[in-house]
């Protein structure tokens, strides 16, 4: 990582390793990271030296960026090649994401869950009766986890965070935790 100080050398490479932990190409994730860090726009050539990528990926990538809504194309005066930079709020950034994942991965599950259930009828046999039961109960979390979900993505975000940050006071409150 050509003129990168190690920190930062340091931070892409275990953003590059977590997204392919979320199923993210490696590559990817470490473009992302590269530009979430960088204070100015970067265009592909720049980030191709900066990581040593090979152009090829670097378009592929900044294609899939663009599709997930977290790297925006910029245009720079005097300048006619595209320049991409990354959401740079924490915050929207994790709303942007959390949506994305939402959709590819939570509604199609939701889908699934609920035709699954419906033909699953009225179970003849006990064993058959359990695996309705399984799947329901699965359902039933999925529809709590999607409706959390859209009750958080409708408020502003400052009051999400504060939520968020209320979360030990909360679990004190109701007693689950004691500290």
């Amino acid at each position: 990582m050509i003129g990168l100080p190690p920190f930062a050398q340091n931070f892409i490479l275990h953003w590059g390793e977590m997204g392919t932990k979320w199923g993210i190409n490696r590559t990817v994730a470490q473009i992302h990271a590269l530009l979430f860090i960088s204070e100015e726009p970067l265009n592909a050539e720049g980030i191709c030296n900066r990581l040593g990528v090979a152009r090829s990926n670097v378009s592929n990538s900044l294609k899939e960026l663009q599709n997930w809504g977290i790297v925006n194309v910029v245009h720079l005066p005097g300048d006619r090649r595209d320049h991409f930079e990354s959401v740079k709020d924490v915050y929207e950034l994790f709303r942007i994401i959390a949506t994305e994942r939402k959709r590819r991965e939570i509604d199609p599950t939701l889908r699934n869950l609920r035709k699954s259930a419906d033909e699953a009828g009225e179970p003849n046999n006990p064993a058959d009766a359990y695996a309705k039961g399984q799947l329901e109960d699965l359902l039933g979390f999925f529809e709590m986890i999607s409706d959390f979900y859209e009750k958080m993505d409708r408020m502003p975000t400052k009051s999400a965070v504060k939520i968020f940050r209320m979360g030990d006071k909360i679990a004190k409150t109701l007693g689950v935790i004691t500290k």
